[in-house]
C-alpha cells in the first residue's frame, strides 16, 4: 500500500465510532486518501459524527497516529483495510465486518481455511488432551487453526498447531496487536507472531476491555470456515463465538462429553441446536470441503487466475502462468510427500504451498490425505484419453 493510503487508512481506523459509515466512505472513493481529500462535507454527508470529523481533521488524540505508524514501520506489521484485494474474502460477509486489520506476522493465512478451535478456560485433563489431538490433526492436514490467545482451549491449541510448524495458526484478540492478554503468555504471543500471526481490529496500544471481547469473536468467526467447541459452560465466550458463526452461516462442531461434567453442558446444548457432533478431526475437514471450494474461487480470483483451462493441462504440467506453480508441480510426486518435504523442494513457504494446494487440490490435480499431498492418479491419463477421442 502506498505511505499516503497507509497513514490515510490508519487516520480512518483511529477515528473511532461506528465502522459502518468509515467502510461505506471507503467504498464511494475507493481509496483511503480519495476519502479525507473529500473534506468535512463529504464526511458529514456519509454519516460520520462530530468526533470522527474532529479526529479526521488532526483535532483529536495527537498521540495515536504517531504510535500507530512506528508499528506499523517495524519488519511483518501490516494493517489490510476493506478497500484492499488483501482483506479476507470470509469475513466481508459477515454482518459487521471490521474497517481494517492489524496484523503481526503473515497476512496470507487470513487466506487460508481455517477452524476456530475454542472452550473453556479451566478445561479438564480430558479437554486439554482433546484440544491438543484436534488441533494438530487439523495443523496436518493444512488447516490453519485460529484461536483467540485465551488462558486453557485457546493457549493448547495455539500450542499443539505451533509444534507442528509454520504458518499453521492465527490468534484473534480483544486489544491492540503489540498487546499480549493474558499477561504471562508473552512468549506464545512472540512465536504466533513469528511462525504464525496476530490480528486485530484495534491500534497498537488498545488495552484488554470487556466490551472488544465479544467483539473480537465476530472476527474470530468470521475468519475461518467453522467452529469446533471442545468444552464450554452453559455460559461461556466460546458459545457467543459458536452463535456468531452460525449467524455468519459457517459449520460449527461440537465435542461431547460426560453428562456429569459441567464443562460438557455448552456443548450438549449446541449439538442439541444442531451443531456437529464430532468425535475425530476428518470428520471436520470433510465437512468443511464445500465451504473450501468457496473460499479457493475467491482466492483465485485475488491471484488472478481463472477457473476455465485450470483443468486443461498438456504434456503432464498444469497450464500456471505463475512459475511458482510449476515448482510446486515438480516437487510433487506420485506417493504421499509431507509439507516440510514440498517446503525444502519448492522453496517456497508453508503457508504459500498452502494455498497454492487448495487451488490445486479443487482443480482436481491433487490429492490429499492425513496432511501429505500427491498428483492426482489417472488425471492425465483421462485427459489425454478425452482428448484423443474427441480428435477422432
Amino acid at each position: 500500500m502506498p505511505t499516503d493510503d497507509l497513514i490515510a487508512l490508519a487516520r480512518l481506523v483511529l477515528a473511532g465510532g461506528p465502522v459502518l459509515c468509515r467502510r461505506r466512505l471507503l467504498e464511494r472513493y475507493d481509496t483511503p486518501t480519495a476519502v479525507l481529500q473529500a473534506g468535512i462535507n463529504a464526511w458529514r454527508t456519509g454519516g460520520l459524527d462530530d468526533a470522527q470529523i474532529a479526529s479526521l481533521q488532526g483535532r483529536a488524540d495527537d498521540e495515536a497516529l504517531p504510535c500507530t505508524l512506528a508499528w506499523l514501520d517495524a519488519p511483518d506489521h501490516h494493517l489490510i483495510g476493506w478497500h484492499d484485494a488483501d482483506y479476507p474474502a470470509p469475513l466481508r460477509n459477515i454482518a459487521s465486518p471490521p474497517l481494517a486489520l492489524f496484523v503481526d506476522g503473515d497476512p496470507s493465512l487470513l487466506w487460508r481455511p481455517a477452524v476456530a478451535v475454542v472452550g473453556s478456560r479451566t478445561p479438564t485433563s480430558g479437554g486439554r488432551d482433546n484440544a491438543h489431538a484436534f488441533a494438530r490433526s487439523l495443523a496436518s492436514a493444512g488447516i490453519v487453526v485460529a484461536s483467540g490467545m485465551a488462558r486453557g482451549i485457546d493457549a493448547i491449541a495455539h500450542e499443539a498447531a505451533l509444534a507442528f510448524g509454520e504458518g499453521t495458526t492465527i490468534a484473534v484478540v480483544g486489544t491492540g496487536p503489540d498487546i499480549t492478554y493474558p499477561p504471562g503468555h508473552e512468549r506464545l504471543r512472540e512465536r504466533l507472531a513469528i511462525q504464525g500471526a496476530v490480528v486485530s481490529e484495534h491500534p497498537p496500544g488498545t488495552p484488554a476491555l470487556r466490551s472488544h471481547f465479544p467483539a473480537r469473536n465476530r472476527i474470530l468467526a468470521g475468519l475461518t470456515l467453522g467452529t469446533l467447541v471442545i468444552e464450554a459452560a452453559e455460559r461461556s465466550g466460546a458459545l457467543i463465538t459458536a452463535r456468531q458463526a452460525g449467524e455468519a452461516g459457517r459449520e460449527v462442531f461440537a465435542i461431547p462429553g460426560s453428562i456429569h461434567n459441567p464443562m460438557a453442558r455448552g456443548c450438549h446444548r449446541l449439538i442439541r441446536d444442531g451443531a456437529g457432533l464430532v468425535e475425530q478431526a476428518q470428520e471436520i475437514i470433510d465437512a468443511l470441503a464445500p465451504l473450501a471450494t468457496d473460499l479457493a474461487n475467491a482466492l483465485r480470483g485475488r491471484l488472478g487466475e481463472t477457473e476455465s483451462g485450470a483443468m486443461a493441462g498438456t504434456g503432464g504440467t498444469p497450464p500456471r502462468l505463475d512459475p511458482d506453480y510449476q515448482r510446486l508441480w515438480e516437487a510433487l510426486g506420485h506417493d504421499p510427500t509431507g509439507m516440510d518435504q514440498l517446503v525444502s523442494r519448492a522453496g517456497l513457504t508453508a503457508a504459500e504451498l498452502s494455498s497454492m494446494l487448495l487451488v490445486m487440490e479443487l482443480d482436481g490435480l491433487v490429492t490429499a490425505e492425513h496432511g501429505r499431498y500427491q498428483r492426482k492418479t489417472g488425471f492425465f491419463t483421462s485427459t489425454a484419453s478425452t482428448t484423443q477421442a474427441e480428435g477422432q
